[in-house]
């Protein structure tokens, strides 16, 4: 359980990356801002609370045992870059790099970054990924646990559906799926482009326990989070969110799917922020 401290500690680091997300896109003039804002709580949360990281990338003595992650929503990256840096993986300063040309820190993850797995991106692909991380390490009885986050709008691809069903036929109980359940793509609602509801009973279909939450909720993200790590079989938590979270005027706004904001914008999120 999460003290009042610590949840304020999150919430001040949640604020910091929104601040850096903004920065970063804006400075590119180039990425994806709807999608990293609603992960936001989520990634923060996992990285600093419930991860067994490795900073130190070359460290052979924690290197093995690490937990891993997979960002299937690649485009998302720059909230999983902002949590990297501030969890020691590389200084700060090099998020304002966000992709420069030659930068480690490209639009879409790839391994040249200290952290990063899987180069992902092209959606539809991380969770099986996941999967076969998760069965090499149990291969390997390596104790270390797989997270993977998943936008929803990627799960309309049979992909996503064939590795549900290998994580349920393996029993990949070191395996966790985080859904970021905000309801909106690029082409605007999930649901008008191809449903998805009832999403957690297609899920446990496929034999996999499912867990729903607030995905803004620190508590309920740590508490669920620690709930799938001793599962006895794999997990996936829908996290309900809401895309562009923290922004008023990029709220629930499909238009802020990809698009970097102009010097007027940017200086309205600021000040909201």
């Amino acid at each position: 359980m999460l003290t009042d401290n610590e949840v304020k500690e999150i919430e001040k680091l949640c604020k910091e990356s929104r601040k850096n997300i903004i920065k970063m896109v804006y400075n590119a003039q180039s990425g994806h801002i709807g999608g990293a804002l609603s992960a936001t709580e989520i990634m923060t949360v996992l990285y600093h609370k419930c991860m067994k990281i490795c900073p130190k990338w070359t460290d052979d003595k924690n290197f093995n045992n690490r937990d891993r992650f997979v960002l299937s929503k690649g485009h998302a990256s720059s909230v999983l870059y902002c949590v990297l840096a501030q969890t020691g993986f590389f200084p700060k300063e090099e998020l304002m790099t966000f992709r420069l040309f030659g930068s480690r820190l490209q639009g879409h993850p790839v391994p040249i970054c200290p952290g990063i797995e899987a180069a992902t991106g092209s959606l539809g692909q991380g969770l099986s990924i996941a999967c076969g991380i998760a069965m090499g390490l149990r291969l390997d009885k390596n104790p270390a646990h797989v997270f993977c986050l998943l936008g929803d709008g990627e799960m309309q691809e049979g992909n996503i559906w064939e590795a549900f069903m290998r994580g349920a036929h393996e029993n990949l109980s070191n395996l966790t799926a985080i859904i970021d359940r905000n309801r909106l793509q690029i082409d605007g609602c999930t649901e008008n482009v191809k449903s998805l509801d009832n999403l957690a009973d297609k899920i446990r279909a496929f034999n996999w326990d499912v867990e729903e939450i607030d995905g803004h909720d620190i508590r309920a993200i740590y508490d669920t989070i620690e709930k799938a790590k001793t599962n006895s079989k794999p997990m996936a938590i829908i996290a309900n969110t809401i895309k562009g979270k923290g922004i008023s005027f990029m709220e629930n706004n499909a238009g802020w799917h990809g698009k970097a904001p102009g010097k007027e914008d940017f200086e309205r999120a600021m000040k909201e922020l």
